[in-house]
């Protein structure tokens, strides 16, 4: 890979993930505090990202790798969502917001298997490259979340309405830029008829063939629904309890997740697959806990620990994930496949989780509006250490070589 290619995909990773992170991140102290939401439209909103990622499949194996080159859609989703960002910024009504979300997330989660097709398909070895290009996106939500933490200061003045617009801004910006990505055109071959299942990229179900990869699959849905917690709930819980610059603080588990991005090819050629997966659902089940005991006093070094914790949780996991994926995939339909994972992970796993989330949330409340957020973490933990212990029983290790 050359220097220019190299900094596209950087640059197209940074500005990916800032504009995830520039709102997904505060939404839940937003929608609750400004909108005045309760635990089930928290949830419905959060959801959008799952209805978003179950659509994605479809989306990228009918276009991406059949019709279009990946960066030109990539470029359209962008400037699309960026306008729906823009209406739901100025919404003031969880009724007159949630439309926008909605399609926004229908537009913006396909581009995550986009990024990462077009990044696999400018490199020889995907389980040693691919890392390095995937922590500028790490970095790209480290910078969103130090502007609204420290920087602006929208959480703590009340202004995190203008993280919609900054999203918005940056979307329209990452738009345009994907034109000037690689090209990254379809492996459909001309002359030939693809059937209605390789259309719908129903094809990269095929891989479920494989016993492992079927494990895998299931277990990523599972260890989602716990994963879904962190994301609902986790900055309104901090400022909850009364930490300070939240979302800032947020950003330090993208710091660790940086140092772990690095850390992880040579985790994976080590010691394999499965160990790596295990290792991270560890450190959700512990992170979890680490919330349900900890506090904005003397146990504050507890929330730090769990906000340090998304490193292993995220890298040994979703990244890991992605690259054994893309390892089993055929040439015909990596980015069909990459959807297929999102369709697992962001979609149907997180989907079920933002709902129980919110179930819960509401239910651990009392009539004053308080919450008992010790057993809010306490059921997600348990849910995680029940997944981990299913994936150890039935999965085979495997070291990913190309």
């Amino acid at each position: 890979m050359n220097l220019t290619i190299r900094i596209k995909l950087s640059l197209m990773m940074f500005l990916e993930f800032f504009v995830w992170g520039a709102w997904f991140v505060t939404l839940g102290t937003y929608l609750s505090t400004v909108l005045r939401s309760d635990g089930d439209e928290i949830s419905a909103a959060y959801s959008t990202q799952s209805l978003g990622a179950i659509i994605a499949p479809f989306v990228i194996g009918l276009i991406a790798d059949r019709f279009f080159s990946a960066q030109r859609i990539l470029g359209f989703l962008h400037l699309a969502g960026a306008v729906f960002m823009y209406f739901a910024a100025q919404s003031a009504s969880f009724s007159s917001f949630f439309p926008f979300i909605l399609i926004y997330m229908a537009l913006y989660m396909p581009t995550i298997a986009l990024v990462n097709s077009i990044s696999f398909r400018q490199m020889k070895d995907p389980s040693s490259e691919f890392a390095q290009i995937r922590l500028w996106g790490t970095i790209g939500w480290i910078v969103a979340g130090l502007f609204i933490g420290y920087l602006f200061k929208w959480e703590s003045e009340g202004l995190l309405q203008n993280t919609f617009y900054m999203a918005s801004g940056v979307s329209a910006f990452l738009g345009f830029f994907s034109f000037l990505l690689p090209d990254t055109p379809p492996k459909y071959i001309r002359g030939t008829k693809p059937s209605l299942s390789e259309i719908l990229g129903l094809d990269a179900l095929l891989i479920l063939k494989d016993k492992n990869f079927l494990v895998f699959f299931i277990s990523s849905i599972l260890i989602c629904i716990p994963l879904a917690f962190y994301y609902q709930n986790a900055n309104l819980f901090l400022n909850t309890v009364g930490m300070e610059n939240a979302a800032g603080n947020m950003t330090l588990g993208q710091v660790s997740e940086v140092f772990f991005m690095l850390l992880l090819p040579i985790f994976l050629k080590r010691f394999g697959l499965k160990t790596t997966l295990l290792v991270g659902m560890a450190a959700w089940t512990i992170r979890y806990l680490l919330f349900a005991y900890g506090d904005a006093g003397q146990g504050v070094w507890m929330l730090f620990s769990g906000i340090i914790l998304h490193g292993i949780c995220y890298d040994f996991f979703f990244v890991s994930g992605q690259i054994y994926t893309d390892y089993k995939a055929g040439e015909k339909m990596k980015s069909s496949a990459q959807g297929l994972i999102t369709l697992a992970t962001y979609g149907v796993g997180m989907l079920v989780g933002f709902w129980l989330a919110g179930e819960i949330y509401d239910t651990y409340a009392d009539a004053s509006g308080a919450h008992n957020w010790k057993m809010i973490w306490m059921i997600p933990a348990g849910i995680a250490a029940a997944v981990m212990v299913l994936y150890a029983l039935f999965f085979k290790n495997e070291k990913i070589n190309t």
